[in-house]
């Protein structure tokens, strides 16, 4: 799937570039052109299958074709033409992942560190679009508060249109404002990619960054329609900015956490790891999946990995330990400890960063310093804080998650977006995001869908046009609203209705229904104002651009008419929400089971899903049990998190009939024959039997690499559920990592089990269903008779029965009587 945390993401439009050829290159070139294509080709084949081309296929986007010409001008001097698409193939290679992994950290370089983003990475999700005389696009970008820019420079790609007069066009790059650059538009490049070194003033690039590429067109030197349609530039999103970091000197001082452990500039995935000592007990590791937790919150939509480490710390960079005075990793040097502590020290040398050091005299006051950082209790200060008159947290309620809308009273926009970013201004504005996480359990069966109540603000139109307000859910339309135009009488009831202004501004209200399909886990709301603009041609006078629109803030969206009801299992709640963990913030109702002697690889899976929890409901888990595979009749209550690999974890066998899958060789298959196909279909009519032909078995971990997540119904207790996440050290446990924290392997994971090899997953089972929540009574008798139309005979057949008896008792009351008389 827009975003808005932490990052401002620009929607552009799809578009499709211009190509063309060219022709007449010297035959001296024709040397170096055969090289560039063989080189490039070879490349190309080495590529994985997420190449450029693949990607743009598979988000609907005509990939680009061979043929076209890209003309490479390093610092704006000479000119080379050679395939583009081979070139493309390379820099966008993993256009699957939108954001900077940790393997993307850059490389050190003599005076710092070095690090390249395409504009895809930095949020421009497709090609930059430039339409109109004057027009400009750009990506946002953002500087570690603990780095300085030394050096930078723009890898350039664009393409620009044919009819573009060369000495009265050209494209301006500007750096906050400021002009770095102006490109010149030569008619012998139009309709080909070009591409240009650009040299960046690192003085110009602040904390919070706009680069921008500005269009100034024109196709005539007389009179010219200023939408005309040969006004156009497109800059493509392979486009690079490539920069050089010097890393300042910090203080290590408390009262700047997150940092330097987490810095909310930096878009790439937080990577920080964990320190134990040889054995850590589970309030100890409780202790660190809050703090998991906490980082996993701040990091948001970047993800985070936790790997943890026992006995000692990694070799250099930053890291979080958890000690106490008898239990503490080799090499790290401990202050005195006399109650719940937090410290940053530096690292001795020749290793660089700083370590979080969570302390306490026993692991219970690990915990409880934990607690007080994730929840910001304590007010930290200093190289050192002992945690002191620390109060307990409050018990959460169900589905009050921070950030999560709220399910018993309508939210009002203004609580969910900041105020600026609810208006905007012009012809070709952007659109109004309103980001929504939901609980994925709402009932909307058989509902108009989810009431907004809508209020907004709008320039009249002049006279009746095609001006719409546009609302749409992440890229699905729901509906159109029409922007009527100015009354043409002072009495005219509609300006009276419309309230307009002297501005020629009026306000409106809707009721507008989401479709509950289109309400997942975590959606954004869009607005666009569409303005209609008047064609006047050629002489006829500019339009000037003084359109605006704002989407009020006391508009408001309503779920409270919703009951909490889900079929389960539903690995894709758990997968983008954490359901049904998440149900309580503080997930206390959740015990994690671990194996006996759980090892680095276990933790890490751990600290990572709680990170992810974290980062779903904005809250640290401070409620979550950690436990051994053998106390888990302890824990029969509570919805239960399982982890380990076949072999290490007991439950795994001792489960195996309540699971989804078979711990024997042969496998459990899942193919129903059609006798029992059509009697389950009969039975539960739209929740009937999926047949699955596939098959599944915990060899398919240690044999193949391959890691499962499955979900199914407590063996300890009705109505509680289990998510089981399965992998082996080593590889397979990093794909499973990898499927939890991707965003685009994230959707795939559905159903009752999720086999995952690679990058490539497969849902091999719906499992044995079961319901969690509670509806109505009337609610739920009309859902239970709709969905099985069995039990709606069998009801009526009763109904029948019961009425035929009143009827039968009655008639013969009044025969007896009659008969009396």
């Amino acid at each position: 799937m827009g975003r808005v945390r932490g990052v401002l993401h620009r929607e552009v439009r799809n578009g499709r570039g211009v190509a063309g050829g060219r022709a007449g290159l010297a035959a001296a070139m024709i040397a170096l052109l055969a090289f560039a294509i063989g080189t490039a080709d070879a490349q190309d084949k080495a590529a994985p299958a997420s190449s450029a081309g693949a990607a743009a296929g598979a988000s609907g986007a005509a990939p680009l074709a061979p043929a076209i010409p890209l003309i490479s001008q390093p610092g704006g001097q000479g000119a080379l033409a050679i395939p583009a698409a081979p070139l493309l193939a390379a820099i966008g290679r993993d256009r699957r992942s939108a954001m900077p992994t940790t393997a993307d950290d850059g490389t050190l370089v003599s005076g710092g560190r070095r690090q390249s983003f395409t504009f895809q990475q930095l949020g421009a999700l497709d090609p930059l679009q430039l339409h109109g005389v004057e027009s400009q696009n750009g990506v946002p970008f953002s500087v570690r508060a603990d780095e300085v820019v030394t050096n930078a420079t723009l890898h350039l790609i664009y393409s620009y249109s044919p009819s573009l007069l060369p000495n009265v066009s050209h494209l301006k790059v500007l750096m906050n404002g400021e002009p770095v650059a102006t490109l010149p538009l030569p008619r012998e490049q139009a309709g080909m990619l070009v591409s240009r070194d650009v040299p960046i003033e690192p003085r110009f690039i602040t904390e919070f960054n706009h680069l921008n590429v500005q269009l100034i067109a024109h196709y005539t030197q007389g009179c010219e329609d200023p939408q005309n349609s040969a006004l156009w530039a497109t800059v493509s999103n392979a486009s690079t900015l490539d920069m050089t970091f010097a890393v300042l000197p910090a203080k290590a001082d408390l009262g700047t956490l997150p940092l330097p452990f987490f810095d909310r500039r930096d878009i790439r995935r937080l990577e920080l790891p964990f320190v134990f000592g040889a054995h850590p007990s589970p309030d100890t590791i409780e202790a660190a999946g809050v703090v998991a937790s906490w980082f996993g919150a701040l990091a948001g939509y970047r993800g985070a990995l936790f790997p943890a480490q026992t006995d000692n710390a990694p070799l250099s960079g930053n890291a979080v330990v958890f000690a106490t005075s008898d239990e503490k990793p080799a090499g790290v040097t401990l202050p005195e400890i006399n109650g719940p502590m937090l410290a940053i020290v530096d690292r001795a040398p020749p290793a660089r960063g700083k370590l979080l050091l969570v302390m306490g005299r026993d692991a219970h006051e690990i915990k409880t310093a934990a607690t007080a950082l994730g929840i910001g209790q304590a007010a930290l200060s200093g190289a050192s804080e002992t945690v002191s008159n620390f109060v307990p947290v409050k018990p959460r309620v169900p589905y009050d998650a921070p950030n999560w809308l709220p399910t018993d009273r309508p939210v009002r926009f203004g609580e969910l977006v900041d105020l600026r970013d609810l208006s905007v201004t012009g012809y070709n504005a952007d659109v109004v995001r309103v980001n929504l996480r939901v609980a994925p359990d709402l009932f909307t069966w058989r509902t108009k869908g989810v009431p907004i109540d809508l209020r907004y603000r709008y320039t009249a139109r002049p006279a009746p046009d095609r001006s719409t307000l546009n609302i749409s859910v992440n890229n699905d339309f729901v509906q159109a609203l029409r922007i009527p135009a100015q009354s043409a009488s002072m009495l005219d009831l509609g300006r009276y209705l419309n309230r307009m202004l002297p501005d020629h501004t009026a306000s409106a209200q809707h009721d507008v229904y989401i479709p509950p399909h289109l309400l997942t886990s975590q959606a954004q709301l869009r607005f666009h104002f569409f303005y209609d603009m008047a064609k006047t041609g050629e002489c006829q006078g500019q339009v000037i651009d003084n359109v605006r629109g704002e989407i009020d803030p006391d508009s408001s969206i309503d779920l409270s008419s919703f009951p909490h009801y889900m079929a389960m299992p539903d690995l894709a709640a758990f997968a983008n929400s954490g359901f049904p963990f998440t149900r309580m913030a503080d997930l206390s109702e959740t015990a994690v089971i671990l194996p006996n002697d759980p090892n680095g690889s276990d933790l890490s899976l751990l600290f990572a899903a709680m990170g992810r929890m974290g980062a779903s409901t904005g809250y640290p888990v401070t409620g979550v049990t950690v436990a051994n595979a053998g106390d888990a009749e302890k824990y029969r209550d509570k919805d239960l998190l399982l982890i380990g690999a076949p072999g290490k974890q007991p439950l795994l066998a001792d489960w195996q009939k309540n699971m989804p899958f078979s711990g024997a060789d042969e496998g459990r298959t899942f193919q129903l024959s059609d006798v029992e196909y059509r009697l389950s279909g009969w039975w539960n009519g739209e929740r009937g039997a999926e047949r699955a032909a596939a098959r599944a078995d915990l060899s398919l971990v240690s044999a193949s690499g391959d890691a499962l997540i499955t979900g199914f119904e407590s063996p300890l207790a009705k109505g509680k559920s289990v998510v089981a996440l399965i992998g082996a050290a080593g590889q397979s446990d990093s794909d499973l990592t990898a499927a939890l924290l991707d965003p685009d392997l994230v959707r795939e994971i559905q159903g009752g089990m999720t086999v995952i090899h690679g990058r490539t997953l497969e849902t091999v089972s719906n499992g044995d269903i079961y319901y969690v929540g509670k509806l109505p009574v009337i609610e739920y008798l009309r859902w239970a008779f709709s969905t099985h139309p069995v039990l709606l005979m069998l009801a009526g057949l009763i109904a029948a029965l019961i009425l035929a008896t009143l009827c039968y008792r009655v008639l013969r009351g009044i025969a007896a009587r009659r008969l009396g008389d």
